[in-house]
């Protein structure tokens, strides 16, 4: 064990210690502790599986270790004492966001989610309730509607010639093409020209790649999503808050910093060009949140509240990176017969459905014919049966499944028509191991473009720069 290790778990030892003379309670008090859980490691009393977590890193894979030995598609890994209960079955998955959604509504409240929605302000990370259908509201009627949706699409084609112009120019220089970097930074010079009517923070760069200043921003977005769904140690023992021994409260912290400073004070000047009189026309999305007004004719939303969903909408494209969906139980219930107590976090694994091989056959092959359904229509990235998570279902399914839809195709679209794409000249194979931390590459995808297309196609792009 590490020596990092042996400092986390010092002072959780003492704690636990406290905490069992503390809470020590006779079995016969709570008769629904004799109901059957799902399978799981035995957990120690107080701290339960904390030191198996700490020891045992990245957490999502660990657990997933634990259900594949234990052949099972749910379980329950006691954290604290918090019951955390893993699936990777679609048909368990629909039970919790469809059947009994009702029960699985709101979300677990952690100090990465606090911070970055600014106390819960904003749609996604926010625990059900009047804030949540407030800006849920918002969200689906004045930023994601068909008509907004139609509102970008200008938006959107400027991102993508831009992309083209980018690549193009790639090729000139060699043809070599970094593909994380002009995926991620198209959707974030998308998503930047949708809600602040600008591509970049700063000049970027000669041949139209990301400057310092949007590079540090979406590297900041990563993290802070990274973090977000992480296994935080004092999400699980809230006494440990303060201590910040695992790191998380920093990282998620200064990340959020990096995003203020590029957001704060463009919005601030925006709200106080309406309050002058200076500001008249709505331009982008920050325009539609600050006009927003309630019954009295005062705004609708705070300059905090606008805040946390701007950055709540600069998320959104890259949120697919995550490898789990959280969400938390209001009350008592059964499952595939096992009981599940209130206040425990259902976990949906990504990793466990996409690649259950219950449900794909050799799920770790690529087969993309597998999901061209029968009657031959085209392929669709929901995915309803949650035989793999996208947009997720149910009341906290994703609401921007249309600009998510159409961000994404436009992305390949642009690629696969615009060029030819082979390995690098001095290799033979693309290495597709994946990161051990998150579900991306280990490596960067570097690939040879070509243009494809007639020379004036390009032209005309780069003539409308």
């Amino acid at each position: 064990m590490s020596f990092s290790s042996q400092a986390i778990l010092l002072p959780i030892i003492i704690i636990f210690i406290y905490y069992l003379i503390k809470s020590h309670k006779p079995p016969s008090e709570d008769r629904k502790a004799k109901q059957q859980l799902p399978p799981g490691p035995k957990p120690w009393p107080v701290i339960g599986c904390l030191p198996a977590m700490l020891t045992n890193k990245p957490t999502f894979r660990w657990i997933n270790n634990l259900m594949k030995q234990m052949d099972t598609e749910i379980a329950c890994v006691r954290i604290g004492n918090v019951h955390v209960i893993p699936v990777s079955c679609p048909k368990i998955s629909c039970e919790f966001l469809k059947a009994q959604d009702s029960n699985f509504a709101t979300r677990p409240i952690t100090m990465s989610t606090r911070v970055t929605s600014k106390g819960y302000l904003t749609t996604v990370l926010t625990p059900y309730g009047d804030q949540w259908k407030k800006m849920k509201r918002i969200l689906v009627t004045q930023m994601l509607s068909p008509a907004k949706q139609l509102w970008f699409s200008g938006k959107r084609v400027e991102g993508a010639d831009h992309l083209v112009r980018y690549v193009y120019k790639q090729c000139s220089e060699g043809g070599l093409v970094d593909v994380r970097i002009a995926a991620r930074h198209y959707c974030g010079n998308v998503i930047r020209k949708m809600v602040f009517n600008k591509r970049f923070f700063g000049k970027g760069k000669k041949n139209g790649g990301p400057g310092f200043e949007e590079a540090e921003h979406v590297d900041a977005l990563f993290r802070i999503l990274d973090y977000s769904f992480s296994f935080c140690l004092s999400d699980y023992l809230p006494c440990l808050e303060g201590f910040d021994l695992g790191g998380h409260e920093k990282i998620i912290k200064e990340a959020n910093g990096i995003i203020g400073k590029y957001h704060d004070p463009i919005i601030e000047d925006r709200v106080q060009q309406w309050k002058d009189g200076t500001k008249k026309e709505e331009e982008d999305l920050l325009d539609v949140l600050i006009t927003l007004k309630d019954d009295n004719g005062n705004p609708l939303l705070s300059t905090d509240e606008i805040k946390a969903q701007i950055t709540l909408v600069q998320e959104k494209p890259f949120a697919s990176t995550l490898f789990r969906h959280s969400i938390f139980l209001i009350t008592d219930t059964t499952l595939e017969n096992y009981y599940i107590p209130k206040g425990s976090h259902a976990l949906l694994s990504r990793v466990g459905l996409g690649r259950n091989p219950k449900v794909w056959d050799e799920p770790h092959k690529f087969k993309p014919e597998r999901h061209i359904k029968n009657d031959g229509s085209g392929v669709t990235l929901t995915e309803p049966d949650l035989r793999f998570i996208s947009f997720s279902t149910g009341r906290r399914g994703c609401a921007g499944v249309t600009m998510g839809t159409s961000i994404t195709l436009m992305l390949f679209a642009r690629l696969l028509q615009g060029f030819t794409w082979n390995v690098p000249r001095n290799e033979t194979s693309i290495d597709l191991k994946e990161s051990e931390s998150d579900l991306t590459l280990a490596k960067p995808l570097v690939l040879l473009a070509k243009p494809r297309l007639p020379a004036f196609v390009y032209d005309q792009i780069m003539h409308d720069n």
